[in-house]
């Protein structure tokens, strides 16, 4: 990945022709370019490609597009080594997303749905948490498989190597934030997450929960060519500018306001930046991102996969981050890229809904066929029909559907004693195996449907 291309200095390009410049501010034409560059907050490695008539230059544009930005960017107190103030500002494209977000993240949408029971809620919620957890270990390298780790993950066999120990990490985190919801954020929740998004990972276990020191001076690198694309503020610096973190993550003042969502998604950017770990910042950025959301009753985030539509699009999310330290401290474009994930992750989440309205209808026909049968036995049925040679324990059970041992366990008893799963012993364990030509035997063609367990 390269550094963005430098963009001409638009405060340089007023004095060329100031005239020729204060005419276009009012003209209606070019103000409507203006508001095309906006509408998807290019750069100028973008922006300078509009097509535009040629009495306006690219560089003439980019002056209006930029003095469209400045007069409007509201500063934080994330600055510079150097003491410049980054800032954002609420464009149209995010006061969009935003109007959004509200309308759908604050919960009824999955919790008011008549056709979704309490257990096919808790049932999706543990598998978008490990989906967020697989994720955004991939997004810091995590190279294993989704299916493996996901895996790992419902049968809670332990790690093999470091990439599963990162994702078995992340889950297990993910799964404690509630518990810091009540409390102000603080060094000591942050050195927690760290500690326990990086156990058993980290070159010098010493380094887990706590902040670099001098002698760790780390660079951000494109892992293709080696390029660095961004260094850290000095860790001498760390304890005074994370107490700005913590009092932007806490204010309860709102003077000024600064939307909940976008403040969450500032606090992401902000703790990238600052990168105040040896490694992990990342996972730490995110994991905070969800305990402010949560923390302002945004609940349906809990059931938002956001990182696995990052890693989807990791380069243009580090471009966002490139693009606003390089376009005057400008996080603007970090908020347009991440609310577009947020918007993503929602229509997963509305395509999901849509999906289980219709298997609900097949659930209660497939309940008269066999009566006796609670949902979590449905939901393993609907998936053995679609997957005829998985195996299933009574770990992978308990932890997909988020029930205790006993309960898991009656479950696969009841169905092998239904003749609907077979079951065979190895090393103390049991691995339950459905049967042949279940999708006849329960006279229900759900074998082209598309379902997990």
């Amino acid at each position: 990945m390269k550094i963005p291309e430098p963009a001409p200095d638009w405060r340089s390009i007023l004095s060329r022709d100031s005239d020729k410049l204060l005419s276009l501010l009012t003209s209606q034409e070019a103000r409507q370019y203006v508001e095309k560059a906006n509408q998807k907050y290019l750069h100028w490695e973008k922006a300078k490609y509009l097509k535009i008539p040629a009495s306006i230059s690219p560089e003439e544009l980019w002056f209006l597009i930029k003095f469209s930005r400045v007069s409007n960017i509201k500063t934080i107190p994330l600055a510079y080594p150097e003491g410049q103030r980054f800032g954002f500002w609420l464009p149209d494209v995010v006061l969009k997303e935003l109007h959004f977000i509200d309308q759908n993240a604050g919960g009824s949408l999955l919790m008011d749905n008549p056709e979704l029971s309490p257990e096919a809620r808790e049932r999706y919620l543990v598998s978008s948490l490990m989906e967020e957890a697989i994720a955004s270990s991939q997004i810091e390298g995590a190279a294993t498989t989704r299916k493996v780790a996901k895996e790992m993950l419902r049968e809670g066999r332990p790690p093999k190597n470091k990439a599963e120990m990162m994702i078995r990490n992340n889950y297990h985190t993910i799964r404690r934030i509630k518990t810091f919801l009540n409390r102000p954020l603080s060094t000591e929740i942050l050195h927690e997450l760290h500690r326990s998004l990086t156990e058993g990972t980290l070159d010098d276990p010493a380094a887990a929960g706590r902040f670099r020191m001098e002698a760790e001076p780390i660079h951000v690198v494109d892992e293709s060519d080696g390029q660095v694309l961004h260094v850290p503020p000095p860790a001498g610096n760390l304890p005074g500018r994370m107490e700005r973190f913590f009092a932007f993550a806490n204010d309860k003042s709102n003077d000024p306001f600064v939307h909940p969502i976008a403040r969450a998604m500032l606090l992401h950017f902000w703790l990238a930046y600052e990168h105040p770990y040896v490694d992990g910042n990342g996972r730490v950025a995110r994991a905070v991102f969800y305990w402010y959301m949560l923390s302002h009753n945004y609940w349906l985030f809990e059931y938002l996969s956001i990182s696995r539509i990052i890693l989807k699009s990791v380069g243009q999310y580090a471009k966002a981050y490139l693009y606003a330290e390089h376009d005057d401290r400008d996080a603007t474009y970090f908020l347009v890229y991440h609310l577009k994930a947020i918007h993503l992750a929602l229509e997963e989440l509305h395509r999901y809904l849509a999906r289980k309205q219709r298997e609900t209808r097949e659930a209660i026909t497939l309940l008269r066929n066999v009566p006796g049968l609670n949902y979590r036995q449905i939901a393993l049925l609907r998936h053995a029909v679609k997957h005829p040679d998985a195996v299933y324990t009574i770990e992978s059970h308990k932890n997909s559907h988020n029930v205790v041992r006993a309960t898991a366990a009656a479950d696969l008893f009841g169905l092998v004693e239904r003749g609907h799963l077979s079951r065979r012993k190895m090393n103390r364990r049991y691995y339950f195996e459905v049967v042949a030509d279940i999708g006849q035997k329960l006279d229900l063609p759900l074998a082209t449907k598309d379902v997990q367990a």
